[in-house]
């Protein structure tokens, strides 16, 4: 199997990413204490639409007991693959669900400053996400 971590010869971007895909690693055991630890207080959060915005670490862990709720039935993440440099790191996350069997793709932005996650922002097409449900 290749190895599918992000070479990258700046210190910080790597160091980054590894944070990211920590973070997601996190969301696939269903970790949210582990996932929020990379989080700084004040962060922000932007979900889907760009006009819900969660702010602190408080809120966004309360809004992780729910999920599952916020995701389409049968949400299923097949990959992840990330682009970072100067403080961002891009996921880009391929999906599928019940309703959207052939799949789709979804975009997060995550910033972060002194190894910790300062703003998540995710990017996707809203009508098809609001179809998914």
């Amino acid at each position: 199997m290749p190895d599918t971590k992000m070479q990258n010869p700046h210190t910080d971007t790597a160091s980054d990413t590894e944070i990211v895909q920590r973070g997601w690693e996190a969301v696939g055991r269903g970790d949210w204490d582990a996932l929020v630890a990379d989080y700084t207080t004040d962060m922000i959060f932007v979900m889907p639409g760009q006009n819900d915005v969660l702010k602190g670490k408080a809120a966004f862990r309360d809004v992780l007991n729910d999920l599952g709720a916020a995701l389409p039935s049968g949400f299923n993440i097949s990959s992840i693959r990330h682009i970072g440099g100067g403080g961002e790191v891009v996921s880009i996350v391929e999906w599928t669900s019940d309703k959207v069997p052939e799949g789709s793709q979804l975009a997060v932005l995550f910033k972060l400053t002194a190894s910790k996650v300062t703003e998540e922002r995710w990017f996707i097409d809203t009508e098809q996400w609001k179809a998914a449900f």
